[in-house]
């Protein structure tokens, strides 16, 4: 529901006595129906946004078409724009499927960088096994600053297999 308020004055008071049997209902009506013509034609963002516009839009309209009546539309005002509270919910939930949607867009834009990243760091790494030695040393050390009592530290099975013959 929209409600306005339109502004006019009589400049011709002969003029309206004899072409509108009654000025003020045929210029409400005029109104009215303009309104309802112009909300037809925008959506419910642009009625939010563009009230202002709609207005001056309207004012136009009724001025050009009431003006052979000896009436001048001064001004319109569009008040206030009313949302069913079943419309408000549907649109609070449409924006936060968006946000969500726009969510999962991001986090899996962030996913995919580091997992390009990590490929790279792979490719580094296989390039020199000194790399990969001091990467598993500060792992060792990050593992150890906090303070947890047992570390486990893998040795390669080559290693173990010289111990085993040596038996």
């Amino acid at each position: 529901m929209v409600d306005g308020v339109v502004y006019y004055r009589i400049f011709s008071p002969t003029v309206v006595v004899t072409k509108v049997e009654n000025a003020d209902q045929a210029t409400q009506m005029l109104a009215q129906t303009t309104l309802r013509n112009m909300l037809g034609t925008k959506n419910l963002s642009e009625i939010l946004t563009d009230r202002e516009e709609m207005a001056d839009q309207m004012e136009h309209v009724l001025y050009d078409a009431s003006k052979e009546w000896g009436i001048k539309v001064e001004r319109v005002e569009l008040k206030d724009v009313k949302l069913p509270i079943s419309l408000q919910r549907a649109m609070a939930a449409e924006a936060e499927a968006s946000r969500e949607a726009r969510a999962k867009v991001i986090a899996a834009e962030g996913e995919m960088n580091a997992s390009r990243a990590l490929k790279e760091a792979a490719i580094v790494m296989s390039e020199s096994p000194s790399a990969l030695q001091l990467r598993y040393l500060q792992t060792l050390s990050e593992i150890a600053s906090e303070k947890n009592s047992t570390i486990i530290f893998p040795l390669p099975i080559d290693l173990m297999a010289a111990f085993m013959k040596n038996k």
